[in-house]
């Protein structure tokens, strides 16, 4: 691992502000805190940072794992009752995509003044690093197509819980105290919990699996719950350690950007992302009306954060956090198929 001191003394800043938005009663505290610390520390760039510092992609990987593990192991065969009903809220989460989509190409195309390729990559709300390689392959601007995308991701994060804290009128989640995690797990499980977490990564891997790094562990802790062999029990504190190196490797993205270009760039993040929560909202609500599902996790399930994000935001609220995984990653399924598709049809013109 290149500048080991760099990245212990990062994750170290990144925890003390972990346990500062827990004191402020912040959601997420523990994914949100390092967040901040780090984009703060990413935007000053040179002064901070050693030249070609790059947070340890295998570190993120590792602990996105152990996310995967604690949402498979929710998973129970109460679950699989819901199938028939999810043909309809995956038929409405398509449509969601394809009005978001349009809507943010609009956001970035008018408002943005962004050329025809950078608007419509960055416009994708799924498929994160999908849409970044198709977007540099058609010739949109890196720079700013890395900055929207991960915009998106991060301002879902921050505002969904914020929003839902308010809305409730209560703290929501993890600065609540609530948790799938258990204040007391044997050591002798750690070794259990390693061999599904690497089970799981080469799962994923060969069948191929979107956010492989998550969905893998997750279909094995699945597998294993369903099937009564093991139920994992993931202790508190790795799942707290997990959330402050995915929380850092987040804010990191924006290494090299000034705060000018990241302040427009959030401008119009603002509108894309207000404009992608109310139609999720409005989809939410109807969905809980016709299928009887909770709001919040209808809202969670069609907001445009990230997989393994939303998973955390889910889990800290108590909402089924495999219902709304599957959903999140049908709605990148959806999104790289018509970024495909649909990229091959307007190539010639973007």
């Amino acid at each position: 691992m290149q500048h080991p001191v760099t990245t212990s003394a990062l994750l170290c800043l990144c925890s003390i502000g972990a346990f500062a938005a827990q004191w402020a009663g912040l959601p997420l505290p523990f994914l949100i805190g390092p967040l901040l610390v780090s984009a703060t520390i990413a935007t000053a760039g040179g002064r901070l940072l050693p030249v070609g510092y790059g947070f340890p992609n295998w570190l993120r990987v590792t602990f996105i794992t152990v996310i995967g593990l604690i949402i498979g192991a929710q998973v129970t065969a109460d679950l699989f009752q819901t199938l028939p009903l999810l043909g309809v809220s995956f038929s409405a989460l398509a449509l969601f995509v394809v009005l978001s989509h349009g809507f943010n190409y609009a956001v970035f195309r008018r408002l943005g003044g962004y050329d025809k390729a950078t608007a419509f990559y960055s416009a994708s709300p799924g498929g994160l690093f999908e849409a970044l390689a198709m977007g540099e392959e058609a010739g949109a601007d890196p720079a700013r197509l890395i900055l929207q995308q991960f915009l998106r991701v991060i301002l879902v994060v921050t505002l969904l819980p914020i929003g839902l804290s308010l809305w409730i009128g209560a703290p929501i989640g993890s600065s609540a105290g609530m948790t799938f995690a258990r204040d007391v797990v044997p050591w002798s499980s750690l070794p259990l919990i390693a061999l599904a977490g690497l089970a799981g990564i080469v799962v994923g891997h060969l069948l191929r699996l979107p956010a492989r790094q998550l969905t893998g562990p997750m279909a094995v802790a699945a597998a294993l719950s369903v099937s009564n062999l093991y139920h994992i029990d993931m202790p508190q504190w790795l799942v707290n350690i997990a959330q402050i190196v995915v929380g850092t490797a987040l804010g990191m993205r924006f290494t090299g950007l000034g705060p000018a270009v990241i302040l427009r760039g959030a401008r119009l993040s603002l509108i894309s992302v207000g404009g992608m929560l109310l139609m999720a909202a409005v989809f939410a609500e109807a969905l809980h009306l016709f299928m009887g599902e909770p709001f919040d996790v209808m809202l969670i399930s069609f907001a445009p954060g990230g997989v393994t994000e939303m998973a955390l935001v889910a889990l800290s609220l108590q909402a089924n956090p495999a219902l709304v995984t599957l959903h999140h990653i049908w709605r990148i399924l959806v999104t790289v198929i018509g970024l495909s598709l649909i990229g091959r049809l307007l190539r010639r013109h973007l």
